[in-house]
């Protein structure tokens, strides 16, 4: 089965992007109806007693009603709570494949936030006021149970259940494209090895594509351990966002002149915020996670020690990117002329 996934998914991203987005976004339509679903089906059994039923730890400082573990709990849940929202930084890296990025991506950015923050907070208060926070604080599958007052299977939790995979499946999919653009701008730089920038004659990066999609294959099917693969993403998506923030505050510090054709909302105070934040998160995978957090940070060194001993001395001097947009400078200039 994991091949099977494996083969059908890289596939249809080696056939090409527009088929790849077109998949993703059917995918991800499906998983939205069967949330909006769930929504409507856990309405009847809601109660607001059910979202804080369960029993208080009267030795966790700062603990209450609404927070049964107290301060360290919300701290500890910070690497659950970013999976309503993780992969949502990818939307980015469709800026050299969309037609006015400038223009278009901060829309896309904001219609995905604005949609990810309503569905997040609908499927949380639906499922825990449905069955009780009590009863889905360890269930694998939560608004299945949260379906299932009895712990008997209906046909509405069926439905829920397997529309539900669509989810998982954009969950995956969008990691797919995201990472493989992230692999191919890396090493069309020369960070890392040039080979993985390679592309097919459908511009599909095949090598940036079937590299990672063979060693996740390789460590889903060996470990079989889907939860501490989740909690490894999750400390790598951490450190990503805090170095994101920095890069944000630096570049508004040494380049203040320099063109934004789209600027963050808050500016350095919003970074700095999210800094702080992704910081937090970083060591709260360590409460929840200490080998996954221990593994991410082996392939962080390595990475590094590649970095420091080899591909900081091939980089390219002037990257793609660098040499299009001082062509179009050029353009403008001659058309000013």
């Amino acid at each position: 089965m994991y091949l099977v996934c494996f083969a059908i998914f890289l596939g249809i991203h080696l056939w090409g992007v527009g088929e790849a987005l077109r998949f993703s976004f059917v995918v991800t339509g499906i998983a939205v109806v069967a949330l909006i679903v769930f929504a409507l089906a856990a309405l009847p059994g809601f109660s607001f007693a059910s979202l804080d039923d369960i029993p208080v730890d009267a030795s966790a400082a700062g603990a209450g009603s609404w927070l049964p573990f107290g301060l360290l709990g919300i701290w500890a849940a910070f690497p659950f709570g970013m999976w309503f929202f993780l992969g949502v930084e990818g939307v980015p890296l469709a800026a050299e494949e969309t037609r006015d990025p400038a223009r278009t991506l901060p829309k896309a950015i904001r219609w995905s936030m604005g949609i990810l923050v309503v569905l997040a907070v609908v499927t949380f208060f639906a499922a825990a006021g449905a069955r009780g926070s009590a009863a889905i604080q360890e269930a694998g599958n939560p608004l299945v149970e949260a379906l299932q007052p009895g712990g008997k299977a209906t046909t509405l939790s069926r439905i829920v259940n397997y529309a539900g995979l669509a989810g998982l499946v954009a969950s995956f999919f969008s990691l797919i494209y995201a990472g493989s653009r992230q692999l191919f701008a890396l090493s069309r730089a020369g960070y890392l090895p040039r080979f993985l920038s390679l592309t097919s004659r459908r511009k599909a990066p095949y090598l940036g594509l079937l590299v990672p999609g063979t060693i996740g294959f390789l460590l889903a099917a060996l470990s079989g351990n889907g939860a501490r693969m989740l909690n490894i993403a999750v400390f790598g998506a951490t450190i990503s966002y805090a170095l994101m923030s920095l890069s944000h505050i630096v570049l508004r510090r040494r380049e203040p002149e320099l063109p934004r054709p789209y600027r963050t909302p808050g500016g350095v105070l919003t970074s700095s915020v999210a800094l702080v934040l992704a910081c937090a998160a970083l060591v709260a995978t360590f409460l929840v996670d200490v080998t996954a957090a221990v593994i991410a940070l082996v392939v962080y060194v390595v990475a590094i020690g590649y970095f420091g001993l080899y591909s900081r001395k091939r980089l390219v001097a002037k990257a793609p990117e660098e040499e299009f947009a001082a062509l179009a400078a050029a353009e403008a200039e001659l058309s000013r002329d």
